[in-house]
């Protein structure tokens, strides 16, 4: 932790937030000179105070561990570029739609990397009164399954959650050409594109 950049990025948040020394010092138990001395870059808060300065700003700990905040190109609006998350230890299902530093269950979560599927992995898709009908023979046992399908436009993303012996049976409004994505935790992140006939 560099003392100087963390007490800057304090000073950062608690004028971005409308905080006064002694009001952010009351909010997480600490005296106003404890909250001054870390802004002039002579000290640092206790490493058992970091959690409530993060939850104070709406932050993370590391992002106060690091003195930095690293932002993001502005997201232009293409959603094909989504990237989604999976945790292994609770299932949980994260997306986001630029870089993010995302963790859960107290791991930092990896963006998962999509690869074209071949033509013996693709998903079936028959079209039928304006919709996509999805289908697979992938396997759907209680260990080995399609964990989440989603179509994903250039404006929008629909996730459909997948369950262990479920067939997948899936309708898509066929009114723009997207790119179909799904993962099993096998087999890793698929896609493949769709376009209206």
């Amino acid at each position: 932790m560099n003392q100087t950049e963390t007490g800057n990025l304090i000073r950062q948040f608690r004028i971005a937030n409308g905080l006064t020394q002694k009001q952010l010092a009351d909010r997480i138990c600490v005296s106003d000179k404890a909250v001054s001395k870390w802004e002039c870059g002579n000290g640092c808060p206790d490493v058992s105070l970091l959690a409530a300065l993060a939850d104070v700003f709406g932050t993370n700990v590391e992002v106060l561990l690091t003195g930095r905040i690293d932002k993001n190109e502005k997201e232009k609006g293409d959603m094909k570029k989504i990237r989604f998350y999976f945790c292994p230890s609770c299932g949980n299902i994260v997306t986001s739609a630029a870089d993010a530093n995302v963790t859960c269950c107290g791991k930092t979560l990896p963006a998962l990397l999509p690869r074209k599927a071949s033509e013996s992995e693709m998903l079936k898709v028959e079209s039928t009164d304006g919709e996509w009908y999805i289908t697979s023979g992938h396997p759907m046992s209680k260990t080995h399954f399609i964990r989440f399908v989603a179509f994903v436009s250039d404006s929008a993303v629909m996730l459909f959650r997948q369950y262990p012996e479920w067939d997948i049976n899936l309708t898509v409004p066929m009114y723009r050409a997207g790119r179909l994505m799904w993962f099993c935790s096998e087999c890793g992140l698929f896609y493949q594109d769709l376009r209206p006939y």
